[in-house]
């Protein structure tokens, strides 16, 4: 009798558990698919390209590339709440000293950069991805276009997309360079002796921007993306 009371209990359990699971995973959150969402943040390199495909030169004549550049032919373009340009990358290895950026992995080596951090010192070029904008000149004045020191920017290259920030100065007659991890992030070579890129790598810095502390690259991610998305549209 007591088997025939236990098997009636047992058969009448497996009936129930099935609706309670069923119930369980109608209720169940979706809060992985919404968090998988938001991490991809901000918009991809074809979207923003999309916006740059004809350009509004606002810079007195054109820029070199490299100093042995027989010619100048990179244009600083008007992008409204933007400016671009389209150039090569050559390689930063300025600021604080590292295994990666010193006078020995690189011949022209500066313990310096334009733009400090919050604490005063030189910026990381290792460590931190930032860009290098030339010197106010007769060509262009880049604060004239609403950009400074800390600025926020995106950097494109083979469909990737880098957030970085306005990190130091440069020749105010050659156009196209990085630090050493905005081209390690980007996949291109970082060495300062051989590395770079030729050709293929846009810019783009959004006016009238600013990433607060500048060293903080989560901050010129995040602040990178909404800008972005904005300009967009």
């Amino acid at each position: 009798m007591r088997k025939l009371v236990l098997l009636a209990i047992a058969a009448a359990a497996a009936a129930i558990l099935p609706t309670a699971a069923t119930a369980a995973a109608a209720t169940a959150p979706v809060q992985p698919a919404v968090q998988a969402t938001a991490r991809a943040g901000g918009p991809t390199a074809d979207q923003i390209l999309a916006k740059l495909a004809s350009c509004k030169q606002i810079s007195n004549g054109k820029y070199k590339t490299d100093e042995d550049s027989k010619t100048a032919t990179v244009p600083v373009c008007d992008a409204g709440k933007a400016v671009f340009w389209k150039a090569d990358m050559d390689i930063d290895c300025d600021g604080q000293r590292s295994a990666q950026c010193n006078e020995k992995t690189d011949c022209c080596y500066q313990d310096n950069t334009a733009f400090p951090q919050s604490d005063g010192k030189a910026l990381d070029a290792a460590k931190l991805p930032y860009i290098v904008v030339p010197s106010a000149s007769g060509i262009w004045n880049y604060e004239k276009s609403g950009l400074k020191g800390g600025g926020s920017c995106a950097v494109i290259y083979n469909g990737k997309v880098e957030y970085t920030v306005i990190g130091d100065t440069g020749p105010n007659k050659i156009i196209g360079e990085a630090s050493y991890a905005t081209a390690k992030d980007l996949g291109i070579n970082p060495d300062p002796k051989n590395g770079g890129v030729e050709s293929g790598v846009t810019y783009v810095c959004f006016k009238n921007s600013t990433v607060s502390p500048i060293e903080n690259h989560a901050n010129a991610t995040s602040t990178g993306e909404k800008l972005a998305a904005a300009f967009v549209g």
